[in-house]
């Protein structure tokens, strides 16, 4: 609805630059955005926008303000294996490292602690809302809840026995009943997260296919991410990975395919039949050397295509802005072509993108009227980054996360001038570093 001057605003937002994503391609400057309770209600001129009355203005001048980063791909409290089993190949990281490592120490403080760390490092880097695809998802949402982000958080679901569900069965049972208490949370979302096709048997994808389709929420799935998952999948099944989803009726615009390293005109035809969306997890995929997304052949041929950063121990970082700028670099290369991804696209991918995959694009991912007021600032005023011909192109190939220095969240600020308003960076750094010396004294 929009401002009337009879009613303050709660913050006014004066930056250089404000880039909405939504239109496409628009660089505004000299404007300003204008808050009340928690919702985008005035965007307007700079000399406009003075004549409201606001509770509080905020000078952000020398900086681009657009919406949150959405992180639509993570496994948050692996964080606490961030670095523990670098250089090796996927399956070798799985079987041998990572799933041993989950079996030994992953429990409810676990999670906490690597959950939290994973929260306050997305902030610091621009992310207001994220994917969560990991163990103990009650405990991830109560996390959610208490620090002010945005998340979706998946429900892993695997054919054996996972930290806090004995088998799939209880892992389906304890989703429903979390979307049950959560379906009102105006900060949270409940998707289910079937591992991989060749981890999850035809029946417990047709039971998540016949909850998703009571609930109306999404799926989220590792999908062709390596050439042996297909290879596999062919030699057992007759079928690729995505053919036997979309036999099984998985397929539909709540799908999200994360990693499609490996992909076919088939493929691509059934994504665009099914309008399924894919995260594109490039920095996860290039250290794993597990392939290339196509993401300028996904994105001609209409496929929403997100963002994600994968977990802390395949990345070893969750900065969106890098992931993004190594995304459009990557897209250049694969391509062969030097316009590919565009900086403005890549933008619009690590943001509107990702919330349209998530199913959040009614309520954050641009900066619009009548959304939530998921902002970052980003500080383009440093030396590194002069001159500036084109704020968007700056941002994406000369920035860094460092250059972030304030974050809203439905109009909480969490991040004021690189420091957290709710968490305690001391602590944190101090709990993950116990964590650390107990897993590594025993690795």
């Amino acid at each position: 609805m929009p401002h009337t001057s009879a009613e303050p605003l709660d913050l006014l937002l004066f930056p250089t630059w404000l880039v909405p994503v939504e239109p496409a391609g628009v660089v505004l400057k000299n404007h300003a955005l204008g808050i009340r309770d928690g919702r985008i209600v005035l965007i307007a001129p700079r000399e406009h926008a003075g004549q409201h009355v606001a509770n509080e203005t905020r000078d952000l001048s020398g900086m681009l303000l657009a919406p949150g980063l959405v992180n639509a791909h993570g496994h948050a409290a692996m964080t606490l294996f961030r670095g523990l089993a670098d250089d090796l190949p996927l399956m070798t990281w799985l079987h041998e490292h990572v799933w041993p490592a989950e079996s030994r120490w992953v429990d409810e403080a676990f999670i906490k602690a690597g959950t939290e760390l994973a929260i306050a490092e997305q902030l610091q880097s621009g992310i207001t809302c994220f994917s969560d695809m990991y163990f103990f998802p009650e405990v991830v949402s109560q996390l959610v809840h208490k620090h002010g982000v945005r998340a979706q958080i998946t429900i892993p679901v695997l054919d054996f026995p996972i930290p806090g569900a004995r088998n799939a069965d209880e892992a389906l049972r304890k989703g429903v009943g979390l979307f049950d208490d959560l379906k009102h949370h105006p900060r949270l979302s409940i998707a289910f997260g079937p591992h991989a096709p060749y981890s999850v048997s035809d029946d417990k994808l047709e039971s998540i296919r016949t909850l998703v389709a009571e609930m109306d929420i999404g799926i989220h799935m590792h999908v062709h991410e390596t050439a042996h998952e297909v290879e596999e999948a062919l030699n057992h099944y007759g079928e690729r990975p995505l053919a036997r989803l979309a036999r099984l009726q998985l397929l539909g615009p709540r799908f999200q395919a994360v990693h499609m390293t490996q992909v076919n005109d088939d493929d691509i035809a059934l994504l665009v039949e099914h309008n399924c969306s894919v995260i594109h997890c490039p920095e996860s995929n290039l250290k794993l050397a597990s392939g290339f997304c196509p993401v300028e052949r996904l994105w001609e041929a209409g496929v929403n295509v997100g963002i994600g950063t994968d977990g802390a121990a395949s990345n070893n970082d969750l900065d969106l802005l890098g992931e993004t700028r190594t995304a459009a670099l990557l897209a250049k290369a694969v391509s062969g072509s030097a316009a590919a991804l565009n900086a403005h696209r890549a933008l619009r991918m690590a943001t509107l993108n990702g919330a349209r995959a998530l199913g959040l694009d009614d309520h954050t991912g641009s900066l619009e009227i009548g959304k939530f007021a998921d902002l970052v600032a980003f500080d383009l005023s440093r030396l590194a980054q002069q001159p500036v011909y084109d704020p968007v192109s700056q941002l994406i190939y000369s920035s860094g996360r460092d250059c972030v220095r304030h974050v809203w969240v439905a109009g909480k600020q969490l991040l004021d001038d690189r420091h957290l308003t709710r968490m305690d960076e001391e602590q944190l750094i101090a709990t993950a570093q116990e964590w650390g010396e107990k897993i590594s004294s025993k690795h």
